[in-house]
């Protein structure tokens, strides 16, 4: 057995002693999550996105015990300005504020706010700025999607 196997084992060893479980273990804070979160119908392409990344997280609401109502804000600014005062890079901001409640009661178990952004590239052909500028957003709803179930996971005693 060498030292770093030895050194493994002894460290899984140590966190189970601890008390320390994976939070997608079989009693994890995942586990009361998984198709239980129903999640508010999209009115945007933004909020379809975010759905849809939620969804991969968290599963499809089967039984739902909780509901989930976010709240987007996302906005553009321009980084990199030519001398002829043409903007070539742009950052997407977003901020998502979320509300998690309990269906059978409507009462609020969780409520945060996460953010992040992302970039991308202007280019001289406008088909492929819309391009880029969509790509970024849904990079953003990815990384939203991920902050938001990271604090629902966190926040574990549900």
């Amino acid at each position: 057995m060498s030292l770093s196997r030895r050194t493994v084992l002894l460290s899984v060893a140590a966190l189970s002693a601890c008390g320390f479980e994976p939070v997608y273990g079989e009693r994890g804070s995942a586990s009361n999550l998984r198709g239980a979160v129903k999640l508010d119908d999209p009115a945007t392409r933004n909020m379809f996105q975010l759905n849809e990344q939620l969804e991969l997280r968290l599963g499809r609401a089967a039984d739902p015990q909780y509901g989930l109502t976010v709240r987007l804000d996302i906005s553009e600014e321009g980084l990199a300005i030519t001398g002829t005062n043409d903007i070539e890079r742009y950052n997407v901001l977003g901020q998502a504020d979320f509300v998690l409640r309990e269906i059978a009661t409507n009462k609020p178990v969780l409520s945060d706010r996460v953010s992040t952004f992302t970039a991308y590239s202007a280019s001289e052909q406008p088909v492929a700025t819309l391009a880029a500028s969509r790509d970024a957003r849904a990079r953003l709803m990815v990384a939203l999607a991920d902050k938001i179930v990271s604090k629902m996971l966190i926040a574990g005693q549900l």
